[in-house]
C-alpha cells in the first residue's frame, strides 16, 4: 500500500539534482520471454511507459529474428511509437543490415552491443572482441554520418560466467575503443550482476583518467546478488546520470544463463524520490503499468516496489 508522503525526500551530498532513466522495459526486458508478446501488447507497453513520464524508452532491436525471435517483429512495432512526443526510442542495430532497417523507419537514436570478454564475444556476437568493433565501426560512421545519436553498450564489464573477474584495463580498452569509433555515450553492463559498489567506483575513476568523461557514461546493473541500488547509487555518487532500468524488473540475458532481471524502474525511482532526485516519472503510473505487463504476462512482477505499492495504483491500469 502507499503511504502518504513517502518516500520522504531527504537529499544527500554531492549527488545530482537530476536523472535521466533510459528504460529497457521494452527490448531487454522482454527479448527473453518465452512466449510471443503481441507487438500490439509491445506497443501498449511503451505508451503506457511514455504516460508515466519516462523520455528514454528502448524499443526494439533490428538483430536477425533467427537470434531473438521475441523481437522478429520490430518493422511492424516501431511505426505504431514512433509519434510519441518527446520521448526518444533507442534501437539495438547490430550491424549494418540492421541499421539500414532502423533508419527506414525514421530511427533516430541507435545502439551498438559489445562485449568486455573474449567469451561473451563470441556467445553473443560469434566474433572476437576486436572483430565486433570493426564490425560496428562502419554502422557508427554511417550513424553519425546521418546524425543519429549512438549508445555503446558494453557487457560483461564487471564479471564474466565463463572467465570470472575481467580486469578494469581491458574493459577500459573497450569503452576507449567504442568512443574512439564516435559514439556518444556507453552504457556499463553488469550482466550477470556480480558488480559490488567499490568496484563501480574503480571502473569509473579508471575511465576518467584514460579521457572517457563521466559525462557520457551510463549505468546498466542487474540484481543478481541484490547489489543493483548499491551500485547505482555509487555511481551517482561518482557523478553518473544516467541509469539504465527495466519496468518492472523484467529482464534477463539469453546468452548469460546466470543472469536475473535487471533493476527495477519503479525500486530505482523509490531511492531517487527519497534522494530528493527528479526524474520526471510518476511512479504510481509506472508501477500500474508494470501491474499491467505483469498480468500480460501471466505471472508477479518481482519489482519490490511494484509489489508494495501495485493494489493501491489499480486505477491508474483502466
Amino acid at each position: 500500500m502507499t503511504v502518504q508522503g513517502l518516500p520522504m525526500a531527504v537529499p544527500a551530498q554531492d549527488l545530482p539534482a537530476r536523472v535521466r532513466i533510459h528504460e529497457v522495459g521494452a527490448r531487454d526486458g522482454l527479448q527473453n520471454e518465452k512466449a510471443t508478446v503481441p507487438t500490439e501488447v509491445k506497443a501498449e507497453f511503451v505508451r503506457r511507459l511514455a504516460d508515466a513520464g519516462l523520455t528514454t524508452i528502448e524499443a526494439t532491436s533490428f538483430v536477425h529474428p533467427k537470434w531473438v525471435p521475441q523481437l522478429a517483429d520490430a518493422e511492424q512495432l516501431f511505426p505504431l511509437i514512433s509519434d510519441l512526443p518527446g520521448v526518444r526510442l533507442p534501437v539495438l542495430v547490430p550491424n549494418e543490415r540492421g541499421l539500414d532497417r532502423a533508419l527506414a523507419l525514421g530511427a533516430r537514436h541507435v545502439a551498438v552491443f559489445a562485449s568486455a570478454t573474449e567469451s561473451f564475444a563470441k556467445a553473443n556476437l560469434n566474433r572476437t572482441v576486436d572483430e565486433a568493433l570493426a564490425m560496428f565501426e562502419p554502422v557508427v560512421a554511417r550513424a553519425k554520418a546521418d546524425k543519429v545519436h549512438v549508445r555503446g553498450y558494453l557487457s560483461m564489464c564487471f564479471g564474466d560466467p565463463w572467465e570470472g573477474a575481467v580486469p578494469i584495463h581491458q574493459v577500459v580498452r573497450v569503452c576507449k575503443s567504442l568512443m574512439d569509433m564516435g559514439c556518444d555515450e556507453l552504457s556499463l553492463g553488469d550482466t550477470i550482476g556480480v558488480a559490488t559498489p567499490g568496484h563501480v567506483q574503480s571502473l569509473l575513476a579508471e575511465l576518467n583518467e584514460e579521457g572517457v568523461p563521466t559525462s557520457a557514461l551510463g549505468v546498466h546493473f542487474h540484481d543478481t546478488y541484490g547489489q543493483a541500488l548499491a551500485n547505482t547509487l555509487a555511481a551517482l555518487q561518482h557523478g553518473v546520470t544516467t541509469a539504465d532500468a527495466s519496468a518492472g524488473g523484467l529482464g534477463g540475458c539469453p546468452y548469460a544463463k546466470s543472469a536475473t532481471g535487471n533493476l527495477a524502474t519503479e525500486d530505482l525511482v523509490w531511492m531517487l524520490q527519497g534522494l530528493g532526485i527528479d526524474t520526471g516519472v510518476d511512479l504510481g503510473r509506472l508501477t500500474a503499468t508494470s501491474v499491467w505487463m505483469a498480468g500480460q504476462l501471466g505471472r508477479p512482477s518481482p519489482s519490490r516496489t511494484v509489489k508494495a505499492l501495485g493494489k493501491s495504483t489499480q486505477s491508474h491500469q483502466e
